[in-house]
């Protein structure tokens, strides 16, 4: 009977380092995907929580009595609190803007929950162990479920369940183990206790079932009042959030919450980033895109004749997927991912452009804005090095560069890295309707020239059908007027993996005028 309380104590333990783990990971992807800059609400979340934890240790000196009693009612409060997280943040994020401050507080609240349950389990455990074998047994049952914890988050949690169900799993292991502490221990515990531990165990129980059902409904309504539109799609996949509105004829897409398209003016973006640096080159024959999982940069490549093959390299198998599949994008992009000169792969970016072996023509860069350090590394000299590498002589390459006005540091951050891999650029830029005023960088090897812009203005679009860009639109789309925005560039540094200094100029930028 000792032997087998010993080790219910230990399977809490384990349960509490699985949940614990796995609840620190919810409530960073959550940080994440409502606040951003997810290296940073990482480390905030992980920090706080590992804080807490020292708070809730130091809390739990003040039992004294009751010891088994208070870890049940804090496995029960465990089991709550971890289930219905993401809801309550999700429903104060239909309401307020206090949705990051909730999470920091979730984060705390959990932290302090787990910080008392490790001591009060060593002492309870006291009477059955030795002390150097109860210490030692009940942290190496922790630290195992920890690891557990990571592992379900990363391969199971989140890409199948997501953020909607995973909580629910995790309380309802923690309530399973407490329950099963609760019955082994039913004929040694008073008469009150057992009337009122049990029955808050079973309501328990109760809410958390209920919880798969209900939440669902609201984690859509908290999200619907995220967007202005109406939310016809959702996906919660291991790398992003995917989300698609509608508004009347016209759809837009997203991805973390910020818009990658909207088929009102999707022309407006793809069109300048497909067709300026095909032109450019002449005679394009292959192409690697990297990023584009929408395909709507694919079927504008596929215009050209002279193209032989496009790789498209995107690191969500998810969007891509849907980009095949989906009946709105299929119809947005003419079926490009399935042509047979297409050929998709899923891949990050930059360590597949590290051990490609292939050349070509063009490469085109349409990937999210670097607004964290992973994506920098995107935008970064040894990445554009790289990218110099796979281009044969005279080779094209263009990256979207985000607002040149908005974010101007950031543009002009990307140029000067792009300059520094050896490539002459040209900075090119577009009014989109939907997103606001929106920039390329564009770069050519192997060229006598100093600057692109005058070749850019020469560009006539003769050949190629399009739906807005022209000759005109390149005279537009190369001038930036005086410059009053464009200054200080020698201020700017270059983006090195070392020195990650886009991200903060990004961040930096004046989106709140936007």
């Amino acid at each position: 009977m000792i032997l087998k309380k010993s080790s219910l104590l230990k399977a809490a333990i384990f349960a509490t380092g699985f949940s614990g783990v796995v609840a620190e990971y919810i409530l960073s992807t959550l940080a994440t995907y409502f606040l951003g800059d997810s290296i940073f609400q990482w480390i905030m979340i992980v920090s706080l929580m590992l804080f807490s934890m020292g708070l809730g240790s130091r809390i739990s000196k003040s039992f004294n009595t009751n010891l088994l009693k208070k870890f049940l009612l804090l496995e029960f409060s465990l089991s709550v609190l971890v289930s219905f997280s993401p809801l309550l943040v999700y429903t104060v994020a239909a309401f307020s803007q206090g949705y990051g401050l909730l999470i920091y507080t979730l984060a705390i609240a959990i932290g302090i929950l787990i910080g008392m349950e490790i001591p009060l389990v060593i002492r309870i455990n006291d009477e059955f162990e030795e002390l150097k074998y109860n210490i030692s047994n009940i942290l190496e049952n922790d630290y195992y479920g920890s690891l557990l914890g990571g592992v379900f988050y990363a391969f199971l949690g989140l890409p199948f369940l997501g953020l909607m169900y995973t909580p629910f799993v995790l309380g309802l292991i923690n309530l399973l183990v407490a329950f099963a502490l609760l019955l082994s221990l039913w004929k040694v515990m008073e008469v009150k206790e057992r009337k009122f531990i049990l029955p808050l165990g079973v309501l328990i129980k109760v809410a958390l079932i209920s919880g798969f059902f209900i939440a669902k409904p609201i984690i859509l309504f908290g999200e619907q009042e995220k967007y202005k539109d109406k939310v016809i799609y959702t996906e919660q996949t291991k790398y992003q959030r995917i989300v698609m509105t509608q508004w009347g004829k016209d759809y837009w897409l997203y991805l973390n919450g910020n818009q990658q398209l909207s088929t009102r003016d999707e022309i407006m973006y793809h069109e300048p980033i497909v067709h300026t640096p095909l032109q450019l080159h002449g005679y394009p024959q292959n192409i690697l895109v990297l990023g584009g999982g929408d395909g709507c940069a694919v079927r504008e490549i596929l215009k050209y004749p002279s193209v032989k093959s496009i790789r498209l390299v995107d690191l969500d198998p998810a969007m891509t997927r849907l980009a095949m599949e989906h009946p709105i994008l299929t119809e947005l992009n003419k079926n490009s991912l399935t042509h047979e000169k297409v050929e998709v792969l899923n891949a990050d970016g930059y360590n597949y452009i590290l051990e490609d072996e292939d050349f070509y023509d063009v490469i085109i860069i349409d990937l999210p804005d670097p607004r964290t350090v992973e994506l920098g590394r995107l935008y970064s000299y040894e990445f554009y090095r790289s990218c110099y590498k796979r281009l044969r002589p005279k080779g094209v390459i263009i990256t979207q560069g985000g607002s040149p006005y908005f974010a101007t540091r950031s543009f002009l951050c990307i140029n000067e890295t792009m300059k520094e891999a050896g490539f002459v650029t040209g900075m090119i830029h577009n009014q989109i309707l939907t997103m606001g005023e929106w920039g390329w960088i564009i770069g050519q090897k192997d060229v006598s020239y100093a600057n692109l812009k005058p070749v850019l203005q020469k560009l006539d679009f003769k050949n190629v059908e399009t739906s807005w860009i022209n000759n005109e639109a390149m005279q537009l789309m190369t001038s930036f007027g005086k410059d009053i925005y464009l200054w200080n560039k020698d201020t700017v540094k270059v983006n090195r993996i070392h020195d990650p200094v886009l991200y903060k100029y990004y961040l930096k930028g004046n989106w709140d005028l936007y």
